[in-house]
């Protein structure tokens, strides 16, 4: 079961880089800079929109064809994005990422699939699996970006129509292997963990679901400048795509040890080193340099733990609700990102990430509470 959801959420990962990357530079430089980080607003509205209605399709169709018509969805958007960059009007990339958005939403809750099928006690473990293992599409996706290039031109098409062909081809592959998931609950409404010194290191829900909000509004934040940061020191698409291979390689690489810290020492400790790599990844990629790639792998790990830790906290009903939250406030993050870059660059973004992570960081390390969550 876990292969054909693992194989469907790595594409869908392909996919929305390319896209995401390329659709920022296409605005930037057809419109401004300052409104670069529009089309990636519209993706993660679309996150938002596609979560929720996942949830309602999994209520009423069951799971695995919820999934299969997130992924039918990105399709339609893929293709959008491909007719944008061959001439059409700009308003087509915006739905086709808004589109592309939906298809996310599907891969993003494709863990709860693996979830439902393993004792409760090693969930975390269950949705690592399944995070870790889309590292092949997410950091291996931007390497291609470049060729893909090279293939369009052949075509007689546009440089730029070639990362929207790849990503229209990773996403309609995801379609594909999503058509041989197969779900069955192992159980529910049962403890995740009978260790009660772990029960003791958990957080409210609300409090995780606040920290899951925040660790990935940021990380958006910081990485929807990145290609404009990387455009204008005159890096290629090949540099651009090392500096994103090295972030996905944090969001995905690290989860097996991420699950299992989480199912070993309750989900507390785990969202207070997210919190904390938060922090010192922005200092980091401030300082700009060599330090910079490196900076954008640890905060893509700090996501990791953030949403992890929160994820093994949430029940089934809660699942796509807070996956839209994420992604509606992610949307506002996306918009402003570029504005608040032009303005002050990233010490700009880095000190609005510390005034949302610092008080959180203080709740989390004072509110633990001794509960377990059902599912």
């Amino acid at each position: 079961m876990l292969i054909p959801v693992v194989l469907a959420a790595a594409l869908m990962n392909a996919a929305m880089v390319a896209a995401s990357a390329v659709s920022t530079i296409l605005i930037a430089d057809a419109l401004s800079p300052s409104v670069a980080g529009l089309p990636n607003a519209a993706g993660v509205l679309g996150t938002a929109a596609g979560a929720m209605a996942v949830g309602r399709w999994t209520a009423r169709l069951g799971r695995a064809q919820a999934l299969r018509m997130g992924y039918g969805v990105g399709v339609a958007g893929g293709a959008l994005t491909v007719l944008t960059a061959v001439g059409a009007h700009l308003a087509l990339l915006f739905i086709g990422m808004f589109l592309l958005g939906a298809g996310n939403a599907a891969s993003l809750l494709s863990r709860y699939a693996a979830a439902d099928a393993v004792p409760p006690a090693r969930r975390a473990r269950a949705m690592s699996t399944v995070v870790w293992a889309s590292t092949a599409g997410a950091a291996g996706g931007p390497f291609f970006m470049a060729p893909s290039q090279s293939f369009a031109a052949d075509f007689g098409l546009p440089a730029t129509a070639g990362p929207f062909l790849l990503a229209l081809a990773a996403v309609f592959a995801a379609l594909v292997a999503s058509t041989y998931i197969r779900v069955t609950v192992h159980a529910t409404d049962v403890p995740v963990s009978r260790d009660h010194s772990a029960v003791s290191r958990r957080t409210p829900v609300a409090l995780a679901a606040c920290v899951m909000v925040v660790g990935h509004l940021v990380m958006v934040a910081l990485m929807t400048s990145v290609p404009v940061h990387a455009h204008n020191h005159g890096d290629g698409l090949g540099v651009l795509g090392l500096m994103l291979s090295a972030h996905t390689l944090g969001m995905f690489a690290l989860s097996p040890l991420t699950g299992w810290c989480i199912d070993r020492f309750g989900s507390r400790p785990v969202l207070l080193a997210g919190l904390g790599l938060i922090l010192a990844s922005g200092v980091l990629i401030v300082q700009a340099g060599p330090v910079f790639t490196p900076a954008l792998f640890l905060l893509g790990y700090a996501w990791n733990l953030c949403y992890l830790g929160g994820s093994s906290q949430l029940s089934a009903h809660l699942e796509s609700k807070v996956e839209s939250w994420i992604w509606t406030v992610a949307a506002v993050a996306t918009a402003a990102s570029t504005w608040l870059f032009s303005l002050g660059g990233f010490r700009v973004l880095t000190l609005v990430s510390a005034v949302l992570a610092v008080p959180l960081l203080v709740l989390v390390a004072r509110r633990p509470a001794p509960e377990v969550v059902r599912r």
